[in-house]
């Protein structure tokens, strides 16, 4: 009875470990495999990955296999004599080809993948993203055709920031979001985008290199200053993704964190115009200052 129990247990915990494996986007404890994503690029990067796994095994199952099959077959206490000749012409042909058949056989779907991967047109929707020391500016540049004129900054949340601080005594496994530990994963302000909606991404920075880097989305880009990187993604679950700086961007680069929030169309156009109401009522009250002063108003958002 206890041993059909625990084989019971197993099995669910081997189920479990594999639907996490399978199904979640992000990565998951102790989780050895790559995680599968949440886009398009990342399920391509995904198969990429697995295919050469695959290959490699197989490869090391023969190679191995061969090797302990004449190790055993071919040893000296049954007798075996070694071969005399030195060279094979046609093992070596075929152990020359072989290895260039594969290299082409996977090269082939990679390059598709990465010319997938820079197509950035037929986006309905361009974010710029800005790299600072130690945050990122996210400025909504375009949405089907028209400039939103969101900008803002997001940088690691206040509890995450207080607990990191020497002699805070502040416990970081207490940092959580729901039952989510989120001791430096977490931002004051999220990145909010539409889901089942093509994004670009154009990517830069201000002061030194940073790298903005989400795993779920299957890329990174690197942000340089002076130098325009751009890349795409079509997320089509709602969720939250969490990234972090992946340049040594300086001495608090561990706490430059990521939050992409994709939620439905529908929301993502409330939570706009939201935006964009707040943003209309921060500047109105300058407007009769402005006017009694006879300064100009520029039309910025905070």
């Amino acid at each position: 009875m206890k041993s059909a129990s625990m084989s019971q247990w197993g099995v669910s915990a081997a189920l479990l470990t594999l639907s996490n494996l399978v199904f979640a986007a992000g990565p998951q404890p102790w989780q050895l495999n790559m995680t599968e994503g949440a886009t398009e690029i990342s399920h391509e990067v995904y198969r990429m990955h697995m295919m050469a796994f695959i290959v490699c095994c197989v490869i090391g199952v023969i190679v191995f296999g061969a090797m302990i099959y004449a190790m055993f077959k071919f040893r000296k206490s049954k007798g075996a004599v070694a071969a005399t000749w030195s060279h094979n012409t046609k093992a070596e042909i075929i152990w020359t080809i072989t290895p260039i058949v594969i290299l082409i056989a996977m090269a082939l779907p990679a390059t598709n993948v990465l010319v997938n991967m820079a197509y950035t047109n037929d986006s309905p929707m361009t974010i710029k993203v800005t790299g600072y020391q130690w945050k990122w500016r996210y400025d909504y540049v375009d949405y089907n055709g028209a400039n939103p004129g969101i900008h803002f900054l997001s940088k690691l949340d206040g509890l995450s920031d207080r607990t990191r601080q020497l002699g805070s005594g502040l416990d970081p496994n207490a940092v959580k979001t729901g039952d989510e530990n989120t001791y430096l994963l977490n931002v004051d302000k999220p990145l909010v985008v539409p889901t089942d909606v093509k994004i670009r991404f154009v990517v830069t920075a201000d002061d030194v290199i940073h790298s903005w880097w989400v795993p779920a989305l299957g890329w990174k880009s690197d942000a340089i200053p002076g130098i325009i990187n751009d890349a795409w993604t079509n997320i089509h679950e709602p969720g939250i993704y969490r990234g972090q700086c992946a340049e040594l961007c300086g001495q608090d680069h561990g706490f430059m964190p990521i939050v992409v929030k994709a939620v439905p169309k529908a929301e993502f156009e409330k939570w706009l115009a939201e935006q964009q109401a707040a943003d209309k009522a921060a500047a109105a009250p300058t407007a009769p200052a402005a006017a009694a002063t006879g300064t100009p108003d520029n039309g910025g958002h905070g």
